[in-house]
């Protein structure tokens, strides 16, 4: 078989794969497995060319007649899917804590640059329309900080469940995209130059949304949380 898209597939020394062993049981049939580079019947494909994210590699791997020792059983037979479900909080918060720092970076960038940029005769800061903006950007990102510092502090107590962290991923993954276009929206055309930092991040804020599980997914998830029995 073969994976795609995976996260520093070519530069890894080891990987985690998820594979059938017991197929009959389905979900209830997974289990983990380390398997390393070099492995016979293991081989990996070419680094992908992305849209953003260029300093993490991403790459195809394939699987052929593949053998490995019982020894590179990771945690317990067909327990794999409880393994990947118990990490997936922790995951989602992870990808909402590197989003939420995103766009208070992209909020700074946007913030100097307007209060240094001239623009007939003046900072753009003058401008009431680009102070007002600042303004619900900042207060978009502080509000979100503040549920991100909860899901942490829940995450540090083993209380965070898997609603509450794809609440998380989704309101930050948002949250980065839009202020990271507000901020290239902000320098104008210098925003879609490469050399500033606004227009790498737009490109970088745009896979988070796809990426741990899709958005779509992650409201499909909370939704579950708003159904009334009866």
């Amino acid at each position: 078989g073969s994976k795609t898209y995976i996260t520093n597939g070519f530069l890894s020394d080891v990987v985690v794969v998820v594979a059938k062993t017991a197929p009959e049981k389905g979900a209830h049939g997974l289990s983990l497995f380390l398997v390393e580079t070099g492995t016979p019947g293991f081989d990996k494909g070419t680094k992908l060319k992305k849209m953003g994210l260029k300093a993490q590699d991403t790459s195809e791997l394939f699987f052929e007649d593949c053998y490995v020792p019982a020894e590179a059983l990771l945690g317990e037979e067909n327990k794999g899917f409880y393994s990947l479900m118990n990490e997936l909080p922790q995951e989602r918060l992870q990808i909402a804590a590197e989003c939420q720092a995103r766009a208070e970076a992209a909020f700074e960038e946007a913030r100097t640059w307007t209060n240094e940029r001239i623009a007939f005769g003046k900072p753009l800061f003058d401008k009431q329309v680009v102070r007002h903006k600042l303004a619900e950007m900042k207060t978009a990102i502080t509000v979100n900080r503040a549920f991100i510092d909860n899901c942490l502090l829940l995450h540090s107590e083993g209380r965070l469940d898997q609603y509450t962290a794809s609440m998380a991923k989704l309101a930050t993954t948002d949250l980065a995209w839009n202020i990271c276009d507000e901020a290239v929206q902000l320098h104008g055309g210098a925003g879609y130059m490469w050399e500033y930092p606004v227009a790498r991040n737009l490109a970088d804020s745009r896979v988070p949304r796809i990426y741990g599980g899709s958005n779509e997914i992650m409201k499909e998830l909370i939704a579950r949380t708003c159904k009334i029995e009866g």
